[in-house]
């Protein structure tokens, strides 16, 4: 993962552990990496890592077993919220930048029906 330096580690690796979540790729009850190994993974001090998780905690996305683990939340609806949320912040940067170009929201609608859907979507993306 390449890091930015606009935004804190922390939040980069948890937004891509949502986005992973959203994609279907960890799954609610899922048992999450260690602290050591997320810290492997990521490249990230362990420190860096129990905050993570700490932080996914507070959200209501995982919970910690002690001295078994920590595992996403089984409740489905936690996930379709944060789809939901994730979309509407890409929806309203899309559109402030569509706007700024001149585009009216009608001309916005026509592009988007016209732009040819990514095969598979119409089932993978129903919330």
């Amino acid at each position: 993962m390449e890091y930015v330096t606009e935004l804190p580690i922390y939040l980069q690796v948890i937004r891509d552990l949502e986005k992973k979540i959203i994609q279907g790729k960890l799954k609610p009850g899922d048992r999450l990496p260690s602290g050591r190994d997320l810290a492997v993974q990521y490249k990230i001090n362990q420190n860096t890592a129990a905050r993570i998780y700490r932080e996914l905690e507070d959200m209501g996305y995982c919970f910690t077993r002690r001295g078994i683990g920590t595992f996403l939340a089984e409740d489905e609806a936690i996930f379709r919220m944060l789809k939901q949320e994730r979309a509407g912040e890409l929806l309203k940067g899309f559109m402030e930048e569509m706007g700024e170009l001149g585009f009216t929201k009608e001309a916005i609608l026509s592009l988007v029906s016209g732009y040819p859907e990514k095969k598979g979507a119409e089932k993978e993306n129903h919330i």
